[in-house]
């Protein structure tokens, strides 16, 4: 049996596979080397991981901050010495949207969720990837920027009175709140990520369609695009952002003229589908 894991920095979804099934899952905190040393994790998951692992013959883990060798090795020494098994292999999260949504077929792997990104894999590797440079520089299309436009357009009077009152009075914030919790507090792109929810809940009003269309063209003209496989695969996605605005989606690719993929809300049951497969094969 193997272990896969899909990590985040809210949450890890962990799955126990044999060859024929899924046969456990559990839900623990996000695991990011980025922002955790080994101890933490070693904590985190004494606390709260709970699959009997005693058959398990290797662990795969994708997630968020294991882009880089030193932190994949942070990684790797943690789930080493909780789990007692030393056949580890760690990606990045890009990988995992890669291998989930295109298993072992060519095409364009995008993430669009709290953060975005997009790469051309080739079925077997990514080959191309255009950096998303985060929320400040990049990011093009996701919750963070979604919800940093919004925050902006209110708070310089660019939509409707109507709009502007329904956001405060959903919220029960000031502008002063607002401007530290972005300037002064963490994780300032999960703050404005949150607030996808009230874009969602209007996006029958133009103001709010209008915003979510652009940020996704932009997506495509500064990311996609850069891709020549582009116009010959097609384009897959995973993510909440991606998933909730799927309609925003197919009107914004059509209008590239590119061919639309799966769109899935996260990358577990593809992961699950093409370990299986390799366990198979």
């Amino acid at each position: 049996m193997i272990i896969i894991a899909d990590s985040g920095s809210t949450k890890t979804k962990w799955s126990l596979l044999d060859k024929t099934k899924e046969v456990a899952s559990c839900i623990t905190g996000g695991i990011n080397p980025f922002f955790m040393e080994e101890k933490d994790i070693c904590i985190l998951l004494e606390k709260e991981f709970n699959l009997d692992t005693e058959n398990v013959s290797c662990i795969y883990f994708y997630g968020a901050g294991c882009a880089l060798p030193e932190k994949k090795q942070i990684l790797k020494e943690a789930l080493k010495a909780h789990f007692k098994i030393h056949s580890i292999e760690i990606f990045s999260d890009l990988m995992a949207a890669a291998r989930s949504l295109c298993l072992e077929k060519a095409g364009i792997a995008c993430i669009i969720g709290t953060g975005s990104n997009s790469c051309y894999y080739d079925g077997k590797e990514i080959i191309r990837n255009v950096s998303p440079l985060g929320f400040i520089l990049g990011d093009e299309g996701s919750g963070a920027v979604l919800g940093k436009q919004l925050i902006s357009d209110i708070l310089k009077n660019q939509l409707p009175e109507a709009i502007r009152e329904d956001f405060f009075h959903t919220y029960n914030i000031t502008p002063g709140e607002i401007l530290d919790r972005v300037y002064k507090k963490p994780f300032p792109n999960r703050f404005l990520a949150q607030y996808t929810r009230f874009i969602a809940k209007n996006i029958h009003l133009e103001e709010m369609n209008q915003l979510v269309n652009k940020s996704f063209h932009s997506f495509f003209q500064r990311n996609v695009m850069q891709y020549e496989e582009a116009k010959i695969y097609p384009i897959h996605f995973t993510g909440s952002i991606a998933h909730i605005f799927r309609k925003n989606l197919e009107t914004v690719i059509e209008s590239f003229g590119l061919k639309m993929g799966t769109i899935a809300s996260d990358p577990m049951e593809g992961l699950i589908a093409y370990h299986q497969h390799q366990m198979n094969s």
